[in-house]
């Protein structure tokens, strides 16, 4: 999706890639809204596509540790660390697959006044501008566009995608990463695979994953 960011999704850019907001002042942590959320995400999906562990298991996180801070502030809220700014609750899981090497990952995270669309717009924006990712251990990823399934506009107010390719440690692999907007909470999901991974399977996580918000 080819949207250009405001000026407040422009500085709430700088901020993330800067590191702030994370838990400060300007984070309104709701006990209450923290406990649906985990809730939510504690219960079995048989939403989830055929081959998947309907049980959640402990949150997703990136395989690699170095990356370009706008690959890393794509792919961490899909991992339980999603933009801090009036962020009141968040939680995180992931699935296995039944492919070599597949793994789910969705993270929820609910916001106050707003900024959900906001941090959408940023991390949109961040999504155009990470472009690979390189380490010295055999990773070497071009980000390239995911188009986004129609079903998943209509569930979601506002969604972008984008899939990762290449080696991992020196194997081939593939990590889709879909970002969607539903009323005051941003989804994330990570699709991974060795080799590759189904674009119609990824569909299906995201809207498993959108269908918890309203659970």
């Amino acid at each position: 999706m080819k949207r250009r960011p405001g000026i407040g999704a422009c500085a709430l850019l700088t901020c993330l890639l800067a590191g702030c907001g994370g838990g400060g002042a300007e984070s309104f942590l709701d006990a209450q809204a923290m406990a649906q959320l985990r809730e939510v995400v504690s219960k079995e999906q048989p939403r989830l596509p055929d081959g998947f562990t309907i049980r959640p298991e402990q949150a997703w996180r990136m395989p690699f540790g170095q990356a370009d801070r706008n690959c890393r502030a794509v792919l961490e809220p899909a991992g339980g660390q999603a933009p801090g700014q009036a962020l009141t609750a968040q939680a995180a899981v992931s699935y296995l697959g039944d492919g070599l090497g597949e793994q789910a990952g969705v993270g929820l995270a609910r916001y106050a006044n707003q900024e959900a669309e906001e941090h959408l717009d940023a991390l949109s924006e961040a999504m155009r501008n990470c472009r690979e990712v390189h380490t010295s251990s055999g990773t070497d990823m071009l980000l390239h566009e995911l188009p986004i399934e129609q079903a998943v506009q209509q569930a979601a107010d506002d969604a972008v995608g984008a899939r990762f390719s290449g080696r991992l440690n020196g194997y081939p692999y593939a990590l889709d990463v879909v970002l969607a907007r539903v009323g005051d909470t941003l989804v994330s999901v990570v699709h991974t695979g060795m080799n590759d991974v189904d674009t119609e399977r990824t569909r299906k996580v995201v809207e498993a994953a959108i269908s918890m918000v309203n659970a």
